[in-house]
This record gives C-alpha cells, sequence and structure tokens, in this order.
C-alpha cells in the first residue's frame, strides 16, 4: 500500500499512457492470460489517506488504449452492477471485445461500501443480499444483449443491398424487477462470442454467483490447505448448473516478492513494509472491518465485533481478516500490515526458483487454476517476474511459451 515511496517504484508516470503500455507489453512477452484493472468509484479525503494513492483513472479507456500496442494478451476490468445500468456495460465490452478480436473479459462487482453509492445519489449502499440479486439480473440483461445477434446475422451483401438478416437479431423484451431493457443490443457478437465474465469474493452469495455465471474467479488465499478444500467444494458444484470443473479457473490473488537471494527478497519485503505509515494502515483496517481502532492499542487484540451476517461490506474479506487474527493469534498492528501487504491476499517471497516451486506446488495439488499475480511496486518487479520466475514454470512444462490461441477464452482454456 505503500509502494508508491519504494525507490524502483515509477510514481510520477502512473497516470500517463506509456507507464501502461510498458506493463502490457511486458506482460504480453511473460504470456500472460490477461491484464486485469482493478476499480473503485470514490476517494477517501480524510487525512489519514494523504499517504496513500488516491488517483484511479478508469480502467476501460486504458485497456481501449492498449488494444493499439498488444496483440494476445487478454484485457480485463472490473465494471460494479450497483451503479451501472445494462445496456451501456454490455454495449462498452462488447466494443472492446470487437476492437481486440476477443481479448475482452469483465470483473462483476457489486461494489462494496457507502462512499461510492454517495456518488451515485444514495446515502447508503445497498444491502449485500439486495445487491446481488440486482447483479444476477444485471448479468442476465448483459448476457442477453450480447446474445441478441445469432453468429451469422450479418449478410453485407453488396449486390443484393441486405447488411443483416433481421430475422436473426433477437430483442430481449426484459422486464424484470431492476430493469427494463427491450434491445437488441447494437453491436454483433464478437469473435469469441461475448467477453469473459469473472467474479471477485469470498462470501456464500458470491461463490453461489461465481459457480452458476463466472468463468474465473479470484479468490483471497490463507493457506493451501484451506485453498485446496476450497477448490475442490467449488469445482463439485459446477454439476449443479451443468457445467463443468474446466468450466470456472479458480485464481488467488499472489503478491510475488522476487529476489536474487533470499535474505534479497526478504530485505524487500521488509523495506516495503516499512514505509507503511502504521496510522494509515490501522485506518485502512478500520475502514475494511467497518469499526474504528484507532482508540485500542496497537499491540493488543482485535476488539469483539459483529458477526459477518450484520455486515454490509465485503463480506468475504471481513471473514478471511477476523479468521486470520484469530488463527495467528495477530495484534492490531500485525493484521493492518498483513491487509497493507498485498490487501491480505498470499504472499510468496523468494528467489525465482523458490516461488515458481511455491506456484507449482498450489497448481498440481489443485489448490488453484492459476494466479491472480500481483506486484508490490511497477514495472520493475513485473519485468524481474517475467525474466526470472516465468521462465522456470516453462522449463517445468506447466507454463505456456507461445500463445496457441487469439481469443482470451482459448487462453483460459490452454
Amino acid at each position: 500500500m505503500a509502494a508508491w515511496r519504494y525507490p524502483q517504484a515509477d510514481t510520477t508516470s502512473s497516470l500517463k499512457f506509456d507507464f501502461y503500455k510498458r506493463i502490457a507489453q511486458s506482460a504480453e512477452r511473460g504470456k500472460f492470460d490477461m491484464l486485469f484493472l482493478g476499480d473503485s468509484l470514490y476517494t477517501e479525503t480524510e487525512n489519514l489517506y494523504k499517504h496513500h494513492t488516491t488517483a484511479r483513472l478508469e480502467p476501460l479507456t486504458i485497456l481501449a488504449s492498449l488494444l493499439a500496442v498488444t496483440d494476445y494478451i487478454g484485457l480485463g476490468a472490473t465494471v460494479s452492477t450497483s451503479f451501472n445500468e445494462p445496456y451501456n456495460v454490455a454495449r462498452k465490452l462488447a466494443t472492446l471485445d470487437h476492437l481486440s478480436n476477443g481479448r475482452a473479459a469483465w470483473n462483476v462487482v457489486t461494489s462494496s461500501n457507502d462512499k461510492e453509492a454517495q456518488n451515485y445519489n444514495r446515502q447508503k449502499h445497498y444491502q449485500h443480499d439486495f445487491r446481488y440479486e440486482r447483479a444476477a439480473e444485471f448479468l442476465d440483461v448483459v448476457k442477453r444483449l450480447w446474445n441478441s445477434w445469432e453468429e451469422d446475422a450479418l449478410i453485407m451483401d453488396k449486390e443484393s443491398g441486405v447488411y443483416a438478416d433481421l430475422d436473426k437479431l433477437h430483442p430481449i423484451n426484459h422486464t424484470g424487477v431492476h430493469f427494463t431493457v427491450k434491445g437488441p443490443l447494437n453491436i454483433p457478437r464478437s469473435m469469441q462470442g461475448h467477453p469473459v465474465v469473472m467474479q471477485a469474493g469470498l462470501s456464500h452469495r458470491a461463490r453461489q454467483f461465481a459457480v452458476r455465471e463466472a468463468e474465473v474467479l479470484f479468490t483471497i488465499a490463507s493457506s493451501i490447505e484451506k485453498s485446496k478444500q476450497d477448490y475442490a467444494e467449488i469445482k463439485g458444484q459446477l454439476s449443479l448448473f451443468g457445467r463443468a470443473p474446466k468450466d470456472l479457473k479458480i485464481m488467488p490473488g499472489l503478491l510475488a516478492i522476487v529476489g536474487k537471494t533470499q535474505k534479497e527478497a526478504e530485505d524487500k519485503e521488509r523495506e516495503l513494509q516499512q514505509l507503511v505509515i502504521p496510522e494509515f494502515a490501522v485506518r485502512l483496517l478500520s475502514n475494511q472491518l467497518n469499526v474504528d481502532l484507532s482508540g485500542y492499542p496497537l499491540d493488543g487484540p482485535l476488539p469483539a465485533l459483529s458477526d459477518v451476517a450484520h455486515f454490509n461490506g465485503e463480506k468475504g474479506r471481513y471473514e478471511h481478516f477476523l479468521a486470520l487474527a484469530q488463527k495467528e493469534n495477530l495484534t492490531i498492528r500485525q493484521l493492518s500490515l498483513r491487509l497493507t501487504r498485498g490487501h491480505g491476499h498470499l504472499t510468496m517471497t523468494g528467489t525465482p526458483s523458490v516461488i515458481a516451486e511455491q506456484m507449482a506446488e498450489w497448481f498440481a495439488s489443485e489448490a488453484c487454476d492459476g494466479f491472480n499475480v500481483m506486484f508490490p511496486y511497477l514495472p520493475g518487479a513485473l519485468d524481474d517476474f517475467v525474466h526470472e520466475v516465468i521462465p522456470i514454470l516453462q522449463e517445468r512444462g506447466i507454463y505456456r511459451t507461445e500463445y496457441t490461441g487469439t481469443t482470451l477464452r482459448s487462453h483460459l482454456n490452454d
């Protein structure tokens, strides 16, 4: 969370196109499935947040700009169902999918806090179950819009003057609880049919949503044992919806800190953590748990907190941090630093061979299908991973050496 202060972080360029161009091209050289951009719809103005990066460019605009400088890598972004309309989202993502020749992906989120709602004509965010009900209808409408053109609807016969077969364009005539949309979309089906659908979340509702609808599920992992258990449980539920295990790729977040030696990697992690201002870390944890921790001893335990059933934020992440604090007997200081280190995600710190070995173990033991890899600073840490870790994974035969397809969906199924 304080990596912008790290000497090798390119902080001054993060609002410029060339910064994203370098990242995308480096990831494509590394044969990544996709470049994924998260998003949020608010900025903190509280005093403690002066220590954290608050600028955040709109992700679909960034991805559209990267189409011209990449050829294969998928391009995915978070777009909220709580503060958008289905037709707009369907149209923007279908456009990105066409212009990229089938490389677009959508991370379907419901958003999670009141501060986002306050930028969209609401004082409070929708209740957790309500926003997932809205999201389910939202996604259903978007998918129906994407499919409102049959594959061979476009005729484009110059001689007869027939551009499209109107019998193969279908209004969706949707009237639901949350949306009324006539359709059809004004964009035909793309090369990969429609953008890849992704989901991020650990709550029961989020998992239900992913098992039913998603092609990629981003998770937060606490241990390989727990992840193996979650993996088997989630994969086992897919058949209830007529889906096969291969239809959903499970990818835990992974913060990779690479060093030439183990000591160098650990020193790098320590330096990055020392850049975090403790008061900021505690404020961040307070926001995550929706309780003011500033009056409690930094080196004491968490106070008694409400049951997850009464929490209206990110329920899965809330449960994750409470379980982590209890399992490892963490103080407020220790837990807040876990949050600032990769937002609580799995961290692998070591030499390229150590990190590659750990990744291979997770993959081979069916704890995941891959990873949502994060880097402590950019662009240098990504370059290190591409040049030093990926060749070892390739030598092991568990990572591609070349793209064998052109669409994101083909990458995921490779």
